[in-house]
């Protein structure tokens, strides 16, 4: 017997394992996550090494020869690239396809481990870097500011950044071109001279001051409790206050030697909006979280956002992601539906009877 033949004599048969089939595929479709690609490793790593002050000659000699020295026996290598600039140092490691990256990356730290030992003293620790499909951003905001501009950074990572974080799903938020608050100590040399100081002198006292440390424990009946002194600078000003030595049996101070300034730093990176400069904030998911419903979230949270901050600061959707995904599904609903009513025209023609079709 013929399966059209079966299904045609046998409706209800038919009918039950078609409704057995849209009840799996609806259950499965609820629990599949939506993205804009599927969740692809390359087969690239980067490892990124900072070591300030350097040229990139120095950087060349010193860095990234001694890396790639080191990282040439991983297993799986296929091509070894590098640059090297000033203040930092970029080795690509390319591998074969089908090598597993994960494995990959473990190899390639227990290389680094290996040869940090010959690296100069200054230089940081290097940094893995692996891209995958996940650290696409699901959105990207711009945030603009008139009399808060001095502030952005931090109103923006209080009550932006953090409840962002705390939806379901999101993995990191970032913010880009938003100006940080810097203390600058300007010292003048001639007065430093003057109290047999230095300036590694003054960086040593500044470090020692501005800590936060544990201060042991004590008991009161049965509970124990633990003591900390806090010694981190609260305002700018305290640095003034702040003794740097003694000279001819009296306490020099910070504001005998130095101006010290409560500003900005200086911008490396700056972002506009239309022209007006502004901030972005970069919204990462989690591994495997569903795009669509991040963004949901996110555009549900912004009119709550807005309204914590100032007037003058104003939040604006730069990307959505979703909105590509969406257009993607939509477009995949009318060709399912488009395609199911001409079978039943053709199925309809050939066997000539509705109940059949």
């Amino acid at each position: 017997m013929k399966i059209y033949e079966a299904s045609v004599k046998n409706p209800v048969t038919t009918i039950l394992i078609f409704i057995g089939i849209i009840i799996f595929g609806l259950f499965s479709l609820s629990r599949t996550s939506i993205d804009l690609y599927p969740d692809i490793e390359t087969n690239t790593i980067m490892v990124f090494t900072t070591y300030a002050g350097a040229s990139a000659e120095d950087i060349e000699t010193n860095v990234t020869r001694v890396l790639e020295d080191g990282l040439n026996t991983v297993s799986d290598l296929k091509t070894i690239t590098s640059t090297s600039r000033d203040n930092m140092s970029i080795v690509i490691l390319e591998f074969t396809w089908g090598t597993n990256i994960d494995v990959a990356t473990n190899d390639v730290r227990d290389k680094l481990d290996m040869v940090k030992q010959a690296l100069p003293d200054d230089v940081e620790n290097p940094i893995i870097f692996k891209f995958s499909t996940d650290m696409i951003p699901v959105v990207i905001m711009s945030a603009t500011a008139e009399e808060s501009t001095d502030a952005l950074y931090k109103l923006l990572d209080d009550r932006v950044a953090n409840p962002l974080n705390r939806i379901n799903g999101v993995g990191t938020v970032a913010i880009a071109g938003a100006p940080k608050r810097e203390v600058h100590v300007d010292v003048d040399p001639q007065k430093l001279d003057a109290y047999n100081l230095t300036v590694e002198q003054l960086g040593n006292v500044i470090a020692a001051e501005n800590l936060i440390m544990p201060a042991g424990n004590f008991d009161i009946g049965s509970n124990t409790y633990s003591l900390r002194v806090d010694g981190e600078f609260k305002v700018s000003d305290e640095l003034k206050r702040l003794v740097v030595g003694s000279f001819n049996g009296r306490n020099i101070y910070m504001s005998d030697i130095a101006a010290v300034k409560d500003t900005l730093e200086e911008r490396t990176q700056e972002s506009y909006t239309n022209g007006i400069r502004s901030a972005t904030i970069i919204v990462q998911k989690q591994s495997g979280a569903n795009t669509v419903d991040i963004a949901a979230k996110v555009n549900a949270a912004l009119p709550a956002l807005q309204k914590d901050l100032p007037a003058d600061v104003q939040l604006q959707m730069v990307l959505d992601t979703s909105e590509f995904i969406t257009d993607s599904i939509n477009s995949l609903t009318e060709t399912v539906a488009l395609a199911m009513i001409f079978v039943i025209i053709v199925v309809l023609f050939f066997l000539g009877r509705w109940r059949a079709t």
